[in-house]
Order: C-alpha cells, then structure tokens, then sequence
C-alpha cells in the first residue's frame, strides 16, 4: 500500500522538488500565470453571477426586493415628477388610495373571491384531464398518434375564439368562464405532460423489466413516479396561464370578477381602478405561484 507514495516522493526527489515552502510558492505563481488559482487562505469566494451559482435564501429575498423597489422608484419618478398625464398612469399613492375605497365602497373582495374560483375551478378540472392524458400519450405511441395531432391543432385556436360559442352552449354564467378557463389551460398541458412522460430515462423501466415486473406496474410505480417532479413544475407553470384567461373571460358578459371591475372602470375612464385591479391580479398570481413552489420543494426535497 506505500508502494504509490513511495513512487510520488522518489519522483519528487529526481525532479529536485521537496515539497517546501519555496517550492510551493514557486508552483503557486506558476499556476497562476497560466491562470489557475491555487488552492489555501488565499482562493477567491465563487461570484453570485457565476453560471448556475446557487445563492441563499437571503440573498434571494433581498434581489427580489431590490427588483420591485426599482420598479416603484422609476413609477414614482414619471408620475410624481408629472412626465406622464395622471390620466394615463396614476402615481402609486393614488392607486392605493382608489384600492382601498374599492374595498369600502364597492365590495371588491367579492370580485376577487369570484375570479379566484373561477380560475381555481377550471384550472383543476383542466388538470384532472389532462394529466391522465397526457400520461396516456407519452407512455403508449398508438394513443400518441390518435390523439397528438388533434391536440396540437386545437392548441393553436385561442381560447377566446370560443367565448361567442361558449355563451350560446352555456350562457353567461360562471360555466362559461370556467370553460374558457379550462380550453386555455387543457391542450397545452395535454402534450406537455406527454413529453416530460416521454423522457423519462429508460434505464429506470429496462431495469423494472430485468426485476420481472409487468407494464401496468412499470407505469404505475416507475414511469409517473419519475416524471412527476415535471409534471407537477409544468402544472406550476399553466396555472400561471389560466389567470391570462379568466381576464379575458370576464371582460365579456360578466356581473362579477376582476375582469369585470377592470371594463367598468375603463368605461368611467378609472385608470387608478384599472392598474389597482391588474396589481391585484399580479399579487394572487405571485402568490400562488410561490405556494406551488413550497409545495413543491417540500414534496421532491431528493431534486434539490
């Protein structure tokens, strides 16, 4: 076992190299004269910026603060300074002033819990089909083929295209903002979920197989096991969408909702209602955004 130790300090004897403190400052400067930092006290801490460079939770925090702070401070300097027309963009004071008599006033907490449901509703209902599905085609080709092509082509036809139809099907009640809610949030998710199934390592299966197992266990304990991290960020992701859609659903024969005070407000030429009504928006989506993340990081701690 010394024979490998004894070969390094014979051959560092041959080359006159005696491990000393001038030796190894010598060879120090020389590695960095060919760029390389040598290791000890004096190794520089890794940069924030370096590519992929994890940082903290806090130093996380306090980059998102300075980004929303930044944010305000140039809304701030247009609109208090009078560079833009209160008519066009309203300074932050009086959105937040119009916000809190929009709670005292006109009850809009109720529009908020109306457009959360909605979106809430249809994403979920999106998602109990889609999953499924989506699992379905990535996992057996010839249900890929039936149904691939005729998913894309409906992915490619906007959801709102389908709200004059939807009204003559449905009506004009929250059934027809779910709808909307849930043709926005169904194909997409459909063939995403089909590709993260899809690419699933086939090592994983072809080592169920060598163990004996059957296909229904392959895909109940092995293929969705390993693509549900995916298929949970994808789910993450189309949520985000369907705030995009329950706005538009709502612009168009609603009595209630966010989209709802947004047209009122747009009516009444309420630029202050318009943008607090859109901050809102923002705020739940973020919100929910960051619970799903949580979750998440709580369910699949093995990814991290």
């Amino acid at each position: 076992m010394m024979e490998p130790l004894n070969s390094v300090k014979r051959t560092a004897e041959t080359t006159g190299f005696d491990d000393s403190p001038q030796d190894r400052e010598l060879t120090d400067r020389g590695s960095m004269d060919r760029g390389f930092i040598p290791r000890g006290n004096g190794r520089r801490k890794p940069s924030i910026f370096k590519p992929f460079q994890p940082i903290s939770p806090t130093w996380y925090l306090a980059l998102a603060l300075c980004g929303f702070i930044g944010f305000l401070g140039i809304w701030s300097l247009v609109t208090y300074t009078g560079s833009v027309d209160k008519l066009f963009l309203p300074t932050p004071t009086d959105i937040l002033q119009n916000g809190i008599r929009m709670f005292a006033e006109f009850n809009f907490l109720n529009d908020i819990f109306a457009t959360v449901w909605r979106v809430l509703l249809g994403f979920a209902l999106a998602a109990v089909v889609a999953v499924p599905l989506g699992i379905l085609m990535g996992v057996y080709r010839p249900i890929e083929a039936i149904l691939e092509p005729l998913v894309s082509f409906a992915r490619y036809m906007p959801a709102s295209a389908f709200i004059p139809l939807l009204i003559l099907w449905v009506g004009i009640g929250d059934a027809e903002k779910v709808s909307v809610i849930f043709l926005g949030s169904l194909f997409s998710l459909i063939l995403m979920v089909a590709v993260h199934v899809h690419h699933v390592r086939r090592e994983l299966t072809e080592a169920a197989y060598t163990l004996g197992a059957k296909d229904g266990f392959v895909v109940r304990h092995v293929v969705i096991p390993a693509a549900f991290p995916e298929i949970y960020d994808t789910l993450r992701l189309v949520l985000g969408w369907a705030w995009t859609y329950v706005i538009v659903a709502e612009l168009v024969a609603a009595k209630s909702g966010i989209g709802y005070v947004i047209l009122q407000s747009q009516r009444m030429l309420q630029t202050a209602d318009i943008i607090f009504g859109i901050v809102v928006i923002g705020f739940i989506g973020l919100l929910s955004d960051l619970l799903m993340k949580g979750l998440g990081s709580a369910l699949f701690r093995w990814r991290e």
